[in-house]
Order: structure tokens, then C-alpha cells, then sequence
């Protein structure tokens, strides 16, 4: 099972929040290409990017993801205020291996459907999830069909996965939503990428016995409770 670290980026820094709420932010290195850096020597087969002020409508990190990009040598997936073909077609131009698509995989199937069709793997969906109901546009809106009825619907496209984030469970390091992954990975047909709540190897363990076929590891990494050893991959 891969490790992916995740580089949120606010304001220019690398910083990690606590159940994505900016006025939790516990972390905060001020370089993220030197974070970068650092996952891919110590192993790291993919770096998760987020540009969490494009996500938000805050402003705008491009030229942070960018140089992280060219040093990445196609080893990163993007994702934050993706929200157009135009946008998925820049990040892959740029060096991106895969986009991640959130709030508009939901709200607006279509437009998915017309992008996943036009990059056949390399869009990854995110179903950020909240008491069984996946949640868009900051967590702040909840769709309004099941979360398994939800990735049911993105079966027929051709995605490179779905990350599924246990919402509850993000930025706290007290254990994974491993039931939520396993229900997950039970209804996809597609790889599920699992988020929210590493906090040790043994919730690798979990999320690994539960189907996961990746894992994305932030405060844990960033606070010292999980080795950087593990981000070249874990064996159950």
C-alpha cells in the first residue's frame, strides 16, 4: 500500500489543519518546496498537493505547486479549486500524474464525466465523508444522495481512484474510519485512496486489511508520530 504525504499549502506555507478548519491550523512550515523535497527522498512515491486557499475562494499558490511540480519528475497529484477542464488540462501540462477533483464531481456530474473522459486515469475524486453522507464546497454542503449510491454513480468513468476522506477523523490522529473504507472499497470499482485520521502504522494496518490501495498521511508526519520511512510504502 503506497503512503502519500500531504502538502497543504496556505499562504505560501505548508501548514496542516484540524478537520480542515483554518482557525485550527497546528502546523506550519514555511517552505513547501524543501517539504517536498524531504517526502521524495526519504521514498515517497506520490505527493498529494493541495492549494487549500484555491479550494476556498482565499487566493491562489500555483507558482508554489509549480516549483514543487519540476522537482516532483511526475510524482504528484493536485488538487484545490480544480474546477474545469481548463484547469485539469494546465496541472497535467505542468507535470501533474493525476488531478483530484472534489466538490465538482458531485454537484456537477457532467463536467466530470466530460473530464474524466478526456484524461482516462489521471482524475482521482475526493468524497470528503460525514455521518454516511459525503459532503461538498468546504464541507459546508451535503449532496443529497448516500455516499454508496454517490461512488456507485462514478463507476462507468474512467478514474484513476477515489479518495475517500473520513471527515470526523481528519487532523486528529486517533485512529481510522477503516469501516467507512472497506464500505467504500466494497462499492467502487475504482483503487480507494484513504484519508483522515493516521495517526500510527497500525491504522496503515487497518486501512490496508479494509481494501485501501493508498493511504494520505499529514499531521502525523508533520507532528513526529509516524516515521518518514513508511512513505515508501507499506506491507501488511
Amino acid at each position: 500500500m503506497d503512503v502519500i504525504p500531504a502538502i497543504d499549502v496556505r499562504e505560501g506555507a505548508c501548514v496542516q489543519l484540524v478537520g480542515g478548519d483554518y482557525a485550527e491550523e497546528r502546523v506550519r512550515w514555511p517552505d513547501p518546496v524543501a517539504v517536498a523535497e524531504r517526502w521524495l527522498a526519504a521514498g515517497s512515491r506520490m505527493l498529494h498537493l493541495v492549494d487549500l486557499d484555491a479550494a476556498t475562494g482565499r487566493g491562489d499558490n500555483s507558482s508554489t505547486l509549480e516549483r514543487i511540480l519540476r522537482r516532483a519528475g511526475g510524482r504528484a497529484q493536485v488538487a484545490g479549486g480544480i474546477r474545469s477542464r481548463a484547469d485539469a488540462s494546465r496541472w497535467l501540462a505542468l507535470g501533474a500524474a493525476r488531478v483530484v477533483v472534489g466538490s465538482m464531481a458531485f454537484v456537477e456530474p457532467q463536467r466530470l464525466a466530460a473530464m474524466a473522459r478526456e484524461f482516462p486515469g489521471r482524475v482521482v475524486v475526493a468524497a470528503d465523508v460525514r455521518e454516511g453522507t459525503v459532503v461538498a464546497e468546504g464541507w459546508a454542503r451535503a449532496v443529497p444522495e448516500p455516499f454508496q449510491a454517490a461512488l456507485a454513480r462514478l463507476d462507468p468513468l474512467p478514474l484513476a481512484g477515489v479518495l475517500v476522506t473520513a471527515v470526523h477523523r481528519e487532523g486528529r490522529m486517533e485512529g481510522v474510519d477503516d469501516p467507512l473504507i472497506a464500505a467504500a472499497v466494497r462499492r467502487s470499482r475504482h483503487p480507494v485512496i484513504a484519508s483522515g485520521g493516521v495517526g500510527s502504522p497500525a491504522d496503515l494496518l487497518r486501512l490496508a486489511r479494509a481494501g485501501a490501495t493508498a493511504a494520505v498521511v499529514g499531521m502525523a508526519l508533520y507532528t513526529g508520530r509516524f516515521a518518514p520511512s513508511y512513505l515508501g510504502g507499506f506491507e501488511p
